[in-house]
């Protein structure tokens, strides 16, 4: 039987007429019993179009019509001076063409782009003209991550202020031997002018991301003014595939980061082909951004298509964009008016009828919304207009938008490096350029007198806007770091204590959040795993930031150590998400460039998921010369016994020393942690280093040393000797290096090998072994060059000086002892972890990889035996003594 529908409550403040709401009800109540629910569910979606069509209610997902979302009769008014700001554009399309076409004449090796930049060129103007407001020096001013493919635009754009010369631009992606300009956005290679490093498809959109939820919880803990700035980002649809693009978008919602807007430059095209061929990439985006609770603002049609739009009284145009796919969107784009009359308009004869009046060039002038000035000021007006929530607004474009057959819509745009004479002056006659046949031949430049019309606008509207972008800041001031004592006394003076040094790791910068100073600006970081690493004291402590407080009672609330989310928070709890918590590190880690303050971030993650898992991000840190401390808890290959194959961390360490500003470091004691640790803060916080430091630490209690003196410097260049034992009548020294979790082994190792076998042993703790290969080769590269002068000797040559056999035994791959092994004289034995990880006790693991005392022991008296110290003999008593296995396959091959 079916049930009456519901009536609203009388006293439903939103019902103006109840009586006519009742008969509405009893009106669909009627279709449903007369005609059947399908029937009902038509009307429905009919209705709900309707009310859509004429604006009555907000657009509802999966996604809307295909048409603007802003109508004409709610577009505010153009605030600039429309056909100047179209002058300028062009003569800046102009140039960055003439830049990369200029670079690929002379050296057709160096590639570039230019169908980015001339599809998106007016959404950067745009920006820059009326919305992209710069640092005033007070940290006051928008970020911006610049789609990277359009780097020659900017470029254009700065050579027009007067910031970049006509010798930079003829150097474009020629940076040795004089200074030249980066092919994308690298504040590494240019400092003072790029902010934020894109050119790893992904990366932008994320980080963009945690800078604006940064940025609030700068404001949120009152450490600096935020309100009223925004990141702003600029990204290609086809990069939104990239699963780092949309990693962030739940968080940006959730966290109503209004003052985050994303524009998506939708050409539909991809380097080599369509984004979404049989499909609709707006369409999609549109749906993923809704869904994800963003307000989603579309671009689509120029104003010319207005008048069109207005006489649509039945929707056909609608109808025909709706059923239109994007591969057949770029067919068009790529043909003239007389195609798109034939193939699209002519199609329908409804739509045939709309367009009965226009003329093929009339029909070939129809632009899309991406380039159309109007309507995208409309659209980031409404996007700085919206509260509460993230916005994306999707502009419509065409991929080498201008250069008509040789690269507009084309498949091939991307690849477009040059183009003839013919194509040249093309473009000059399409965007109507001041340049004579010859300068377009000879790609020459275009810049106005500095007192013409043109620049006196492009001044004027960037002095409105506080400045120039893009621009970089280089330093913050300084932050003094209190003194080691007074912070790491418990590990200077461990007396033997037992303890890890992921809890030593912890209290130090427990310690360090107390300085009245330094410690509001340390951001601890974790990645979901902050009981694992011992820091639930933290909760508590500094609270866990969340913009709304706490909303809820904690389960835990009675006990000591209670789960407390707090406005002010200070530790930033990421959830499962290396990629967003890395992504939030580098919002730390930057924050002195960004916003002229600095901070001390400490990301405390599982080792193995740090650089096999984003390492992109951090080289993208690298880049962007991030300072903060990248903390690889549970570190090594044989210190997390029990969770197996891919919680392992054997290469880490390696992967690190690859990158140029990377301090890594694999501290084995306490003490050894505390050096290092104050070493870097004082390196990034009172001495400005574009440094940061990857420290692995272990989860594995054992006794702790107390520092003995004078180590304090050999312990930051990489390698110390921690002990020696000289029995009487040894028949040869040989060295015994250990790293991490391994030198305790070594050590052990050292009283097998005096008890007994009688040798004397040297044990030396490598705290880094990238650290002295780096010294290393810098010592050898300047012997090399200067062969007059007198050959210099590095740290590891110095502390492993002569022909004593050395055996280094780390937890990680034996590749990275192996750096330091061809700088000295001394027969070298690398002992690691290579291969695939197990499920054991460290023990077994330790004995599985050939890394515990035995098989350092063996190792050592094996080096002795190869230089005929001892007996061979020694070495098979030796492995029959302590039972190694000697028939099975070696480790990594198991």
């Amino acid at each position: 039987m079916l049930m009456k529908l519901a009536r609203p409550e009388p006293a439903d403040p939103l019902d103006a007429d109840p009586d006519e709401t009742a008969e509405w009800l009893d009106a669909f109540e009627s279709v449903v019993r007369a005609s059947g629910a399908r029937r009902a569910e038509w009307l429905l979606s009919a209705l709900d179009r309707k009310a859509r069509d004429l604006g009555v209610v907000a657009e509802t997902p999966p996604f809307s019509l295909y048409r603007n979302s802003i109508p004409l009769e709610s577009q505010p008014p153009f605030p600039g001076d429309l056909a100047m700001e179209e002058r300028i554009t062009a003569i800046i399309r102009w140039n960055a063409l003439a830049m990369v076409a200029r670079a690929n004449r002379a050296y057709g090796e160096l590639g570039g782009h230019i169908a980015s930049y001339a599809s998106a060129a007016e959404i950067f103007e745009t920006g820059f003209n009326h919305f992209f407001r710069a640092d005033t020096g007070r940290g006051d001013g928008d970020l911006v991550f610049f789609q990277p493919h359009s780097a020659p635009g900017v470029y254009a754009r700065a050579f027009l202020e007067g910031r970049l010369s006509e010798d930079q631009l003829n150097r474009y992606r020629q940076e040795i031997g004089a200074p030249g300009l980066s092919s994308y956005p690298h504040p590494w290679l240019m400092p003072d002018f790029w902010q934020t490093p894109t050119g790893s498809m992904g990366i932008g959109p994320i980080t963009a991301v945690y800078q604006a939820r940064f940025m609030r919880y700068l404001q949120h803990r009152g450490l600096a003014d935020t309100r009223g700035r925004r990141v702003w980002g600029v990204f290609g649809d086809g990069e939104m595939d990239e699963p780092e693009s949309i990693a962030g978008l739940s968080l940006a919602a959730r966290e109503r980061l209004d003052n985050l807007t994303f524009v998506i430059n939708c050409n539909l095209q991809r380097l080599d082909g369509p984004v979404r061929g049989n499909g609709q990439i707006v369409r999609e985006l549109e749906s993923l951004f809704r869904g994800a609770g963003w307000n989603v603002i579309k671009v689509l049609w120029g104003s010319e298509w207005d008048v069109l739009f207005a006489r649509d009284t039945q929707h056909a145009l609608l109808r025909r964009f709706a059923a239109t796919v994007d591969g057949k969107y770029q067919t068009l784009g790529a043909k003239d008016g007389g195609y798109n009359l034939t193939h699209f308009f002519e199609e329908d004869p409804e739509v045939r009828a709309l367009v009965a009046h226009m003329s093929d060039r009339e029909i070939d002038g129809l632009k899309r919304g991406g380039h159309d000035f109007r309507k995208l000021y409309a659209a980031f007006e409404a996007a700085c207009a919206t509260p509460s929530r993230p916005t994306v607004i999707l502009a419509k474009t065409k991929k080498g938008y201008g250069m008509g057959g040789a690269g507009e819509s084309r498949m091939t745009a991307h690849q477009a490096k040059k183009l003839d004479v013919d194509a040249l002056l093309a473009f000059r006659n399409h965007f109507a350029l001041p340049l004579s046949d010859d300068q377009v031949a000879n790609l020459s430049f275009c810049k106005p007198a500095h007192d013409s019309a043109e620049l006196r606008y492009l001044h004027a509207r960037r002095a409105a806007l506080g400045g120039y972008l893009p621009k970089r800041r280089r330093s913050a001031p300084p932050t003094p770091v209190p003194s080691l004592r007074s912070y790491a006394e418990f590990a200077l003076a461990a007396n033997g204590k037992d303890m890890s040094t992921t809890v030593a790791a912890v209290r130090i910068m427990s310690n360090l959040v107390k300085d009245e100073t330094l410690g509001p600006r340390i951001v601890p970081i974790v990645a979901d795993e902050a009981r694992t690493f011992g820091m639930a004291n933290l909760f508590r402590q500094l609270g866990i930031y969340s913009p709304v407080g706490q909303l809820y009672e904690p389960e835990d609330a009675g006990s000591m150590l209670f789960y407390r989310e707090a406005q002010d928070g200070q530790l930033l709890e990421e959830g499962i998400t290396e990629a967003g918590a890395i992504s939030s590190w580098v919002s730390a880690a930057t924050s002195y460039s960004v916003h002229a303050f600095a901070t001390l971030p400490f990301y405390i993650y599982y080792s193995m998921f740090g650089f096999q898992r984003v390492g992109d991000l951090i080289w993208a840190a690298a880049d962007q010369r991030a300072r903060g401390f990248l903390i690889g808890a549970t570190a090594g290959r044989t210190t997390l016994g029990g969770e197996g194959l891919q919680h392992q961390d054997g290469s880490s360490h390696v992967i690190a020393a690859a990158i140029p500003n990377c301090r890594a470091y694999d501290p084995a004691f306490a003490y050894e942690l505390a050096v290092i640790l104050d070493h870097g803060a004082r390196a990034i916080m009172e001495q400005g280093r574009d440094q940061f430091y990857y420290v692995t630490v272990m989860n594995e209690v054992y006794a702790q040393p107390s520092m003995p003196q004078g180590v304090e410097g050999d312990i930051i260049k990489g390698l110390y000797r921690f002990g020696a034992r000289q029995p009487a009548n040894a028949p040869g020294l040989v060295r015994l290096i250990g790293s991490g979790a391994i030198l305790p082994q070594a050590i052990s190792a050292a009283e097998l090998l005096e008890t007994e076998w009688g040798v004397a042993s040297e044990v030396w703790s490598a705290t880094s072994f990238p650290e002295l290969a780096r010294d290393a080769r810098e010592v050898e590269r300047r012997n090399r060059l200067h062969p007059l002068a007198s050959p210099e000797t590095s740290h590891v040559a110095r502390c492993l000086a002569g022909r004593a056999p050395v055996v280094a035994a780390t937890d990680y791959v034996r590749a990275l002892p192996q750096m330091v092994a061809s700088y000295l004289e001394a027969p070298f034995t690398a002992l690691g972890a290579d291969g695939f990880g197990r499920s054991a006790t460290r023990a077994d693991l330790r004995d599985f990889f050939e890394v515990d005392r035995r098989h350092i022991a063996v190792a050592a008296l094996a080096a002795l035996a190869n230089e005929g110290r001892i007996a061979r003999e020694t070495v098979a008593d030796a492995i029959g003594r302590y039972g190694l296995e000697v028939d099975a396959d070696a480790p990594w091959s198991r």
